[in-house]
């Protein structure tokens, strides 16, 4: 039996640029491509849990307009109860430019909108959604207060707390990195967390050793290409990355592994099989283009895994 998963945060909608190479400062490119998708941290790592065979709900804020409307019929179609997602008329739902160059790397920049309104209180208003979940997911493009609360009041109901700290803040509070389970940031995020170098091996597990030193439990850091290594008490694991076609799009490739890692976890997996299972999502899901769009069936990460 599964346990039920709560993920907490954004919900944008995409606007997707797609050109040969990254615009330089003062640069102006000729896009080859454009469309719109459904997004945003949160709802990308709802949609993932959904779609690969959890019970998810979700918690956040859309805007009460064409966008918002689209973003919560995507999510329904994953299978997320969106029933306890607010809809305001006082904000516009939140929205992200990407650009992905031909390599499928990208770049975003965020406008907020709705997510703002990710407040506290609306949490508090909340409080039988939370503590009807076993597992709660996070991520950092909500208020950095709401995040804080969430998580203590995760660890006063005694439930497992992944955070994923994307977009990564320069410093995390000590006392939230001891109230989550797992800390999943990439490369990037786990240098600006750590004030430290992470591009070296030694230099990630130097980085890994200094939040463990803060009272950090469990960090697992995602790699790409190289997989995923989790450091937890004096054990090290390293799980290489599955191979799956021709990388196309890497945009939602953090959130499909965060969603399945939450399931498999929600399932009674353990860390290592949880990253395994992960790495087979995310595999897929890089292969194709878009965010939600991206992201595997349950049958076909299965399958990718048993091949792997």
């Amino acid at each position: 039996m599964s346990g039920r998963i709560l993920v907490i945060g954004s919900l944008n909608m995409d606007i997707v640029y797609r050109m040969k190479q990254m615009p330089v400062k003062g640069q102006t490119v000729l896009a080859d491509d454009f469309s719109y998708s459904a997004g945003g941290k949160g709802a990308n790592q709802a949609c993932a849990v959904g779609k690969l065979g959890g019970k998810v709900s979700m918690l956040g804020c859309v805007g009460r307009d064409g966008f918002g409307a689209s973003l919560l019929k995507s999510l329904a179609g994953s299978g997320v109860d969106t029933d306890n997602i607010a809809v305001s008329d006082e904000k516009s739902t939140g929205t992200a430019s990407i650009y992905v160059d031909a390599s499928g790397e990208n770049s975003i920049v965020v406008n907020q909108g709705a997510n703002a309104l990710c407040s506290v209180d609306y949490l508090k208003q909340n409080d039988t959604v939370v503590a009807a979940a076993d597992l709660i997911l996070l991520q950092m493009e909500i208020p950095q207060d709401a995040v804080g609360y969430a998580v203590r009041r995760c660890r006063e109901l005694g439930k497992k707390v992944i955070l994923n700290p994307a977009p990564a803040p320069e410093k995390l509070d000590p006392e939230l990195l001891r109230s989550v389970d797992y800390l999943t940031p990439n490369e990037t995020e786990l240098a600006r967390i750590s004030g430290r170098a992470a591009g070296t091996d030694a230099e990630i597990a130097e980085a890994a050793g200094c939040l463990r030193n803060a009272g950090l439990r469990n960090l697992l850091v995602t790699l790409g290409e190289k997989g995923c290594r989790c450091f937890s008490g004096t054990d090290t694991v390293s799980v290489p990355a599955c191979r799956y076609g021709k990388a196309v799009d890497t945009t939602a490739a953090g959130d499909c592994f965060n969603g399945a890692f939450a399931v498999a976890l929600s399932e009674g997996k353990n860390a290592e099989e949880a990253m395994k299972f992960a790495n087979a999502a995310s595999a897929i899901a890089v292969s194709r283009k878009g965010a939600q769009s991206s992201i595997p069936e349950r049958s076909e990460a299965d399958r990718l895994l048993a091949e792997a």
